[in-house]
């Protein structure tokens, strides 16, 4: 036997059957000829015993009969419902071509399509009508040893809106991801629904949904429902991370700001948004050549996401010697409404720091309805980095690139928005208006694109270069709390993978065959940050590094 073989030891009485429908413990036609006999499985596999090389090809064969993406999705999750080391062993063997099929932007359909693909239940659906009940759901978890959790509410699922139970997908999908790149062991990951109801009508009229079929509880029952369950998961897993995905833009940062320091705790869309994009922007800024104190950084989106980026960003040009007021003077942002500026009276308080005083714009040009739009924004100032985070398909138009790359030797330009359809526009488009000079970053995967008689990738800002690094540094270093400048620790440890910084052809994100060995670094720096701040115990660089390589679990079969 290989001594490098893991050996693990059955729950007692998981045998036959029983054994081949718990996709945690099932090898499926790799069992041994000696574990079939032990396990009662003689008769119940084909007499040939497969290598999991073997059942590889076998796997990848049935996914590439799939006539479509969602066709794929659909396989893809029942493989993980019947056999999670292959479905690991999988992904991480064709992790480019399978991460937009397992996640964004195919997800985002499957999601749309839950009711109707529904095969087998995973995580844990806590609905509005059982509020009284969620230590008791809560206790039915399959695995009673959590690391992270990710739950959402169904509300703004990426750029698609609300999509009830359904989005029961994204937290499916995202602790994939944490065990793929993070390493996190599939059975210490729970994905979690709060169905509060939907205000899709074509969901309440679909006979096949799912969810409570009921309009989204707001206000007071919305916040006390969301206390319950907070204090549930406190009470029953009061170690594990709980990450908030996909709530919409009223609800994010107020949950966020309510929670981060009662527990372990953090927002996917707001910081690790935010960590990924200053990585793919230190990056790019290494590139130019220039100073990032220099940059003028003009945003077409306001929502959560978006202000969480800036924030991140600013604390980046502080950190690099401006003052407060000299970094929130760098940043244009704009939303529905125009640009935001002091005399503008419908701006939440994150938003007010970002406004520019009235007396600096209020002779710029402005657009019919008398706000001033993303293109005389453009117009006014030498704008460097133009970030969308708008869901607002084509915002970014032919001459606005041209006018933004005419004042500019090397734009970078960041169309974020979720999924492929609502992205502010095309990278193969972005290239030509500016003969191939703009350093691009896309929210959804773009494939790389030919420009004078160069390949150049286009680099996915996905989340996925930052979430699971951070479930992987928390269990290392055994965090009580994550701080923003944790998040920024992950950003800038990114930002000194970027291969553009060897290669200015290069990709400003690293090739997604290699994201979990920089995961293992990011979670590292991240470790270590937390002892800085204090939120960890005390732990050398060396130690970390040793707990981290422990822990990043690998898709192999054990022995019996």
């Amino acid at each position: 036997m290989n001594t490098d073989t893991p050996v693990h030891t059955l729950p007692a009485n998981l045998r036959g059957h029983e054994l081949l429908d718990d996709p945690l413990y099932n090898k499926g036609t790799a069992f041994t000829e000696k574990e079939r006999d032990k396990l009662g499985l003689r008769g119940l596999l084909p007499p040939h015993v497969d290598s999991i090389q073997e059942q590889l090809v076998r796997t990848y064969d049935a996914f590439q009969d799939m006539e479509t993406d969602l066709h794929k999705h659909i396989n893809l999750r029942q493989l993980q419902d019947t056999n999670e080391v292959l479905f690991y062993r999988l992904l991480s063997e064709h992790i480019e071509e399978m991460l937009p099929i397992v996640y964004t932007p195919t997800v985002g359909l499957g999601c749309q399509r839950f009711s109707h693909i529904y095969r087998r239940p995973r995580g844990l659906f806590i609905a509005y009508p059982n509020r009284d009940r969620i230590r008791q759901m809560l206790a039915n978890r399959p695995h009673r040893d959590v690391d992270v959790i990710v739950v959402t509410d169904g509300e703004r699922i990426l750029g698609i809106g609300d999509q009830g139970v359904g989005g029961m997908g994204i937290p499916i999908g995202k602790l994939s991801l944490y065990t793929l790149i993070g390493g996190i062991h599939p059975s210490r990951t729970l994905p979690i629904i709060i169905d509060v109801g939907t205000n899709n009508q074509e969901l309440l009229n679909d006979p096949m949904y799912m969810g409570w079929r009921h309009e989204r509880i707001t206000g007071d029952k919305y916040y006390s429902f969301i206390d319950r369950f907070v204090e549930a998961v406190k009470a029953d897993l009061p170690s594990a991370c709980l990450q908030w995905e996909d709530f919409a833009t009223p609800h994010a940062r107020p949950l966020l700001q309510k929670y981060r320091d009662k527990l372990l705790t953090f927002n996917d869309d707001i910081q690790g948004t935010a960590a990924v994009v200053l990585g793919a922007i230190i990056g790019a800024i290494n590139v130019t050549g220039q100073s990032f104190k220099d940059q003028q950084i003009v945003f077409l989106g306001a929502g959560s996401a978006g202000i969480g980026v800036a924030d991140y960003l600013r604390v980046a040009l502080v950190e690099r010697g401006l003052s407060e007021a000299e970094a929130r003077a760098r940043f244009f942002i704009i939303d529905r409404d125009g640009l935001l500026h002091s005399n503008r009276k419908d701006l939440v308080p994150e938003q007010v720091v970002y406004a520019q005083s009235w007396d600096k714009v209020s002779g710029w040009p402005k657009t019919m309805n008398g706000t001033i739009g993303l293109a005389d924004v453009i117009g006014q100032t030498n704008a460097t980095v133009l970030i969308g985070l708008s869901t607002v398909t084509g915002a970014f138009s032919e001459s606005i690139v041209r006018a933004m790359a005419a004042n500019v030797d090397r734009p970078i330009v960041f169309p974020l928005s979720n999924p492929t359809s609502n992205s502010e526009a095309k990278a193969e488009d972005l290239m030509r208006w500016t003969d191939g000079r703009a350093l691009v970053a896309s929210g959804s995967p773009f494939a790389p694109v030919e420009c004078n008689g160069r390949e150049i990738p286009i680099a996915q800002c996905n989340n996925v270069y930052i979430f699971p690094a951070i479930g992987l540094a928390l269990s290392a270093c055994q965090a009580t709390r994550i701080t923003d400048v944790m998040m920024i620790a992950a950003a800038q440890e990114l930002g000194k993978n970027s291969p553009a910084i060897k290669d200015p052809n290069g990709s400003l994100l690293p090739a997604l065959k290699d994201v979990r060995e920089v995961a293992a670094k990011i979670a590292v720096a991240v470790g270590m940050q937390a002892v800085k701040d204090g939120v960890a115990p005390r732990a050398c660089e060396d130690e970390l590094r040793r707990r981290v390589a422990r822990l990043q679990w690998k898709p192999e079969y054990p022995v019996y």
